[in-house]
């Protein structure tokens, strides 16, 4: 057998899989993978790995969770083990920042690094349909304000905005780090998308439900609606929407991914997609 198509046997068998259905791997699997005899070795590995996570701009946290196990020593004594929680991308970054004159190292690099592609196309292609629908839940919702008496859009979104991230449009785009000419919305991951797309629907259906009537009674239903889900995020202990990081530009990511469908596709059965005129443009998220 190959020694990459070894390592990638191993590597497959050792991987779990989280309640959320989130693949795993941990330390003391990949370090005999990497060919790492003593852990405190490959734990270096593991730091020099989180700290080029952060320095990606990626919160180490999210991908590293170090813990310990109770195992048992000689004459019954129990014993402490280090050990650590490694997502896909973290066994990619531990990978690369091995020992590149082990021959395991330079195998596990390439299979990290064609599996951590793969996933990433694969979530930013969920990515994709999530801002979609998004976008067509906005649109709704644009159509249920109009029909309670909003005049002021940016200011009937900027309250729904308030309720989730505790702060306006404004002020979000600029925690994020994110231009003042590009769409949130367009940055978000499926995380935050996920809570938006939430507020969006239930503040329809209860300007619908409730017959809301009045500009400001449709901006406070909307701040209101924001709040609960944040407060729903908060109670589950999970990361503030504005504590959440940005992604590449959804139409950056289009773009990629449009490039890969026509590499993969057969030329005679391409679709020609015709423009969209101008009447079925939808009204802003923002």
């Amino acid at each position: 057998m190959e020694p990459l198509d070894f390592v990638m046997k191993v590597l497959d068998e050792k991987k779990q899989i989280a309640p959320n259905g989130e693949e795993y791997w941990m330390g003391r699997d990949i370090q005999a993978v990497l060919g790492y005899a003593e852990w405190r070795n490959f734990d270096s590995v593991i730091q020099k790995a989180k700290t080029a996570c952060e320095g990606s701009g990626v919160p180490s946290k999210y991908h590293f969770v170090e813990t310990t196990k109770v195992i048992s020593g000689g004459k019954g004594a129990e014993l402490q083990r280090a050990d650590c929680y490694l997502t896909r991308y973290a066994c990619y970054l531990v990978a690369m920042n091995g020992d590149p004159s082990k021959p395991e190292v330079a195998t596990s690099q390439a299979y990290f690094a064609v599996q951590t592609r793969r996933q990433e196309m694969s979530d930013q292609e969920k990515r994709v349909a999530l801002r979609d629908r998004v976008r067509i839940s906005n649109r709704v919702l644009f159509g249920a304000a109009k029909q309670a008496g909003v005049i002021r859009f940016p200011l009937f979104y900027d309250a729904g905005y308030r309720g989730l991230y505790g702060m306006g449009l404004a002020d979000i785009k600029r925690r994020k780090k994110i231009p003042a000419q590009h769409d949130l919305l367009d940055r978000a991951g499926r995380a935050e998308l996920a809570a938006n797309e939430f507020r969006i629907t239930q503040t329809q259906q209860k300007l619908e439900r409730s017959r809301i009537r009045g500009e400001k009674a449709a901006m406070d239903v909307h701040k209101s609606v924001g709040e609960e889900v944040r407060d729903a995020m908060r109670r589950i202990g999970g990361v503030m929407p504005e504590d959440l990081p940005i992604e590449e530009p959804i139409g950056t990511v289009k773009r990629l991914l449009a490039k890969k469908g026509k590499k993969n596709e057969p030329k005679q059965e391409r679709l020609r997609i015709s423009p969209v005129s101008p009447s079925e443009v939808e009204p802003g998220d923002e």
